[in-house]
């Protein structure tokens, strides 16, 4: 039987090269019928035979039965698979026929229990493919950006030896210089003095990361120093935010009937009515691109008054650098002189890497960090001005 199945399947090898798919689901049909009237002629030879012959057709029959099942079922695959490619005009040699006379043994040895399974398709990454295509790496990590403005950008940095910051602050408390009178005692002026403490603290972070990481990823440990001095500023402003807001002079500006650039002018004006003239105005990004957006009037179209400008990707109110910060609350602002907002330092900012922290040399680990022991303090608190601009 081995042998006629493959005389037949080398016919049907050879009439399916250069077939079209009409040609080839023709062979195939003909190849089944021709299998399954071998198959009845033997049956219907059965009841002619000798009783002693019975039992050996009867095995024989039983046998071409299983194959014709197992058969018909790689057959009817080809056939659906071939359907499924009705984009080519012919099925080349080596979709079928090499399909077929590398199998060929196989195929020629099919019963119930020993099948083989002839599968036809185009070549796609997902079933000719094993393993990860090759790739192009960028090693620039996208990291997340600097906050615009950051508190450090304000303030005098002054270092100090301990952990204590003390300034004197002197305030008037009677008297005014004036003009003598002849013969009259001369003016007479008190002042207080006030020693005003600031006390450094850490402000502080540390990553984990191992050993392993660190060798198979090239860039990890230049990108995490960076990052992780992103996040140190991050820190300094959340920590430092509410210390120059309690330290500042609350605004007394009325917002009726002002947009935001008059209410900065108004806050200018009164800042140089203490004798002090504004280094810096602090707004929140979307305060900023409003004032870009100035009506000259009502329905008048966008300009900005002569007093605002707009150079280098600089705005300006009335000379003063006007500067966008995302640690603000909305709508808040700052307008003031920053010459005396100081910033203490007793060790300064350190980025640090050991392997000897904590289980690190057990888990094969390494710990960054990033710290220093700082702090702000407003020294002259009348030169800064917090406000709101929804506030009336």
């Amino acid at each position: 039987m081995n042998t006629e199945l493959k005389e037949a399947l080398d016919s049907l090898e050879t009439k399916l090269k250069g077939a079209t798919t009409q040609e080839t689901k023709t062979l195939l049909e003909g190849f089944k019928e021709s299998f399954d009237a071998e198959l009845k002629a033997k049956e219907l030879a059965f009841e002619t035979k000798s009783k002693e012959d019975k039992e050996a057709a009867e095995i024989e029959i039983k046998g071409l039965k299983e194959l014709q099942e197992v058969q018909q079922k790689h057959l009817d695959s080809l056939d659906i698979k071939l359907k499924a490619n009705k984009g080519a005009k012919t099925v080349t040699t080596s979709a079928i026929t090499d399909l077929i006379t590398k199998n060929i043994k196989e195929i020629a040895l099919v019963t119930k229990t020993n099948s083989v399974e002839l599968e036809v398709k185009d070549m796609t990454l997902g079933n000719a493919l094993t393993g990860d295509q090759p790739r192009d790496y960028n090693f620039d990590v996208v990291k997340r950006p600097l906050q615009m403005a950051n508190i450090d950008d304000l303030a005098t940095s002054v270092a100090i030896s301990g952990g204590t910051y003390t300034y004197v602050r002197s305030t008037l408390t009677s008297g005014a210089v004036a003009d003598q009178v002849e013969g009259s005692d001369k003016a007479q002026l008190e002042y207080n003095y006030t020693m005003v403490d600031s006390s450094t603290n850490y402000v502080s972070g540390f990553s984990v990361y191992s050993k392993k990481m660190r060798n198979n990823l090239p860039f990890l440990e230049s990108t995490l120093s960076m990052d992780l001095r992103n996040d140190y500023l991050r820190g300094e402003n959340a920590t430092f935010a509410p210390i120059l807001a309690a330290g500042s002079t609350p605004s007394t500006q009325i917002i009726t009937n002002k947009n935001k650039v008059e209410m900065l002018i108004g806050e200018l004006s009164d800042l140089a009515g203490k004798d002090f003239f504004a280094t810096d105005i602090v707004i929140r990004p979307e305060s900023w691109y409003e004032i870009m957006i100035t009506e000259k009037s009502t329905g008048a179209g966008y300009g900005l008054p002569g007093i605002v400008t707009f150079e280098g990707g600089n705005l300006r109110i009335n000379g003063v650098l006007v500067r966008m910060a995302t640690w603000l609350a909305a709508n808040k602002y700052y307008v003031g002189d920053f010459s005396r907002f100081r910033k203490p330092v007793t060790e300064g900012f350190t980025f640090a890497v050991s392997e000897d922290d904590s289980d690190n040399f057990r888990k094969n680990n390494i710990t960054a960090r990033v710290e220093a022991q700082v702090t702000v303090t407003v020294e002259q608190p009348d030169a800064i001005h917090y406000g709101d601009f929804t506030a009336v």
